[in-house]
């Protein structure tokens, strides 16, 4: 790889552009637009009623959240208001923090802008997913004191982890609640935050957590927080996987009520269980018909807490079980019916997280709604096909619409190929985390290919994405190729994925390998080929992201990983971009690793075959950069110089950030207005489908 330009570049302002970090799905608030029969969406739209409303518009909890109290007949939510449809994190926070009830729809993906944010919802709302395409990235919901019957409910709330597993700066939780009352979550995924998924703190109270699932987490569900006895809390029908700590800890509760979750520590994972449900401090807990499985110390209290254990099963669990005192009766509240501890697992898997048949028009109308085309994927013979490749080859060429190859849990070792007659094609992980399905191969440039002659770089992909409208979630490719082993092979570069296409939308993936990670191509040089990765993990060590794509790495963590022999030294980006075209941005993400300090450049020019009119780019602009970034983080590449390219940071932060320099350049802020995410997208929305 190499590039360089006769002359030095200027940074070319471009159209004013959207707020930095966020999509341009997400921050087009200022267009109004009129939604479907349940409502609109838009900044400046208004809300509308519908004439009958939906049945999950007006469905309202079980368990404490339904018991009278503090003034408040049960849980309801917003369905006193008017049903409103949100795309953005503008119209969100609109609604959510208005005085008045509102059932909120979230359509869409919504990245949160800053990090982290946590929306301060107001009394009397729901705040519903629209069937499964409803997700808030980055960031969650905050319940303050006296904030009451509020309804959370089939949403995707993820990924504001900041690579610190134990993170103790970062207070990004999913939903907090602080002395709020009539609370029900219900229906959701919740993984992968900063902090908690759920922290019910300060005496919150008359809340009920049903049909969750939880996972990819360390402190996962806290309760408590004070020394009064109040929370009155039900806990039913949840799936805990993946999950280190607090499963849930409950602190303090008057009654805490749990049954028929399935907690799983799953073999061969890395996330390991430290504990499962807690009983601690004044609290009183029944815990009835759960099912544990492979859980370290599943049940456990301290010599304060009372605990009563009904009916649960263990089954390759260790540690402590316990249980002792007097609790009370939950029948003595609210009704329930338990389900056999034994079809727990099944019935639970099956059943949480969000549901298509909620927040929906067709829920609304009675209709059914147009679907992508789902292909499943199993190694086990439960799918359609045992190989991804398989299912690819099953779409038909030039297919008009949406087809989702849905890959259960598995190891795949195979290369798949999505040719270019093939648009619209989504390959989707259906496990709890993207570690669950893994697709991976270990060819390299210089292995020989069996008619003869050698893979090359491009050749060498485990992932071949050669399609426009591409994209890919909840899963991680890889190209696990041996340098060590294949010291006497010419050519090492041994690409994960290969993008040769426009509109690419990577969500939620890990791609890793060491040198040529993930090669972010167009079709032809004259071919225009954006690429968004969001929520991510790249890693590797030698020009690990690279290509003439014009690519955003937004919101996601590049890991720098040691060479074959353990030494530290790498280049992070290797950018081939065309003159007047936009080339690779590192945005809003953090690029750390085990390696030596000092050792790792940002980038380097790569003038493919040498060719002089290329005018390669790499803009890290804030962005977290630990110590293993270089000072002079910019180097050059087969005799052309980077500092004839288009090379910059703005904003960075971390010990391997530093101040303008010769060796550093920093944009101006007017520059940096025409750098941002919006800029590279160029009026493509991704849209998660």
């Amino acid at each position: 790889m190499s590039e360089q330009h006769s002359k030095a570049r200027r940074h070319r302002r471009s159209r004013k552009a959207l707020a930095i970090g966020v999509p341009l799905a997400l921050t087009a608030a200022g267009t109004m637009a009129y939604g479907d029969a349940f409502g609109v969406f838009g900044q400046d739209a208004e809300p509308t009623a519908s004439a009958a409303a939906p049945s999950w518009a007006t469905a309202t909890a079980d368990g404490f959240a339904s018991v009278n109290s503090l003034g408040q007949n049960g849980t309801y939510g917003g369905r006193d208001g008017q049903i409103v449809t949100v795309k953005t994190q503008a119209d969100l926070e609109k609604y959510a923090t208005a005085s008045e009830p509102y059932v909120i729809v979230v359509a869409g993906t919504i990245n949160m802008n800053p990090v982290g944010k946590e929306i301060k919802v107001q009394s009397d709302k729901t705040i519903v997913g629209a069937g499964t395409s409803g997700h808030i990235v980055g960031g969650g919901f905050f319940l303050g004191q006296g904030v009451h019957n509020v309804i959370i409910r089939n949403l995707t709330i993820r990924d504001s982890y900041q690579g610190v597993w134990n993170d103790k700066d970062h207070d990004f939780d999913a939903i907090q609640m602080d002395g709020a009352h009539h609370v029900w979550i219900d229906h959701n995924d919740l993984r992968h935050m900063a902090d908690g998924l759920i922290d019910v703190r300060k005496d919150s109270t008359n809340v009920t957590v049903s049909w969750n699932k939880l996972s990819d987490n360390n402190k996962t569900f806290g309760i408590g927080w004070t020394d009064n006895v109040v929370t009155d809390i039900t806990i039913h029908h949840n799936w805990f996987r993946e999950t280190e700590q607090r499963n849930p800890s409950t602190d303090n509760a008057a009654h805490a009520h749990l049954y028929n979750n399935f907690l799983e520590d799953v073999a061969g994972t890395t996330i390991k269980s430290s504990y499962g449900n807690y009983s601690r401090g004044r609290t009183k807990m029944v815990l009835e018909n759960s099912y544990f499985q492979g859980m370290k110390n599943p049940v456990t209290k301290d010599s304060t807490a009372a605990l009563v254990q009904k009916g649960n099963t263990f089954v390759g669990t260790s540690g402590r079980n316990e249980s002792g005192g007097t609790a009370f009766d939950p029948k003595g509240y609210y009704g329930y019916t338990l389900d056999k501890t034994a079809d727990v697992p099944a019935k639970v898997k099956s059943g949480v997280g969000p549901r298509g048949s909620i927040g929906t028009t067709a829920a609304a109308t009675g209709t059914k709604a147009a679907a992508a085309t789902t292909l499943t994927v199993a190694k086990d013979g439960s799918g359609q096909y045992s190989t991804v490749q398989a299912a690819v080859n099953a779409v038909p060429a030039n297919n008009p619409s949406r087809v989702v190859i849905a890959v259960k849990p598995g190891t795949y070792r195979e290369t798949v190929k999505v040719p270019a007659n093939k648009p619209h094609v989504t390959i989707q992980g259906t496990g709890g985390s993207r570690k669950d399905t893994v697709i991976v191969y270990g060819n390299a440039a210089g292995t020989p290919k069996p008619g003869g002659g050698t893979y090359g770089t491009s050749g060498s992909a485990t992932v071949a994405a050669e399609a426009d409208d591409f994209q890919a979630r909840n899963l991680t490719i890889s190209n696990d190729f041996d340098e060590k082993a294949n010291q006497n092979l010419s050519g090492h570069q041994a690409v994960a994925l290969r993008t040769a296409a426009d509109k690419v939308f990577l969500d939620g993936v890990i791609v890793d390998g060491d040198q040529d990670t993930l090669l972010l191509d167009t079709a032809a040089k004259d071919k225009l080929g954006r690429v968004y990765v969001t929520n991510s993990y790249v890693m590797g060590n030698v020009d690990f992201i690279f290509g003439r794509a014009s690519a955003v790495i937004d919101r996601s963590v590049i890991t720098l990983k040691k060479r074959w022999d353990g030494t530290s030294a790498g280049y992070v980006t290797a950018p081939s971009t065309a003159a007047n075209r936009k080339g690779i941005l590192i945005a809003n993400s953090a690029v750390n690793g085990d390696v030596s300090n000092r050792s790792f450049y940002l980038g380097r020019p790569w003038h493919a075959g040498g060719d002089a009119s290329l005018d390669p780019q790499t803009t890290v602009r804030n962005t977290s950069l630990s110590a293993a970034v270089r000072t002079t983080p910019w180097t050059d590449m087969g005799g052309f110089s980077w500092k004839q390219d288009r090379f910059a940071e703005y904003r960075n932060t971390g010990p391997g950030a530093g101040s303008a320099g010769s060796e550093r350049p920093q944009l101006s802020d007017a520059q940096a207005a025409g750098q941002e995410v919006a800029d590279w997208l160029g009026g493509w929305t991704p849209t998660a489908s």
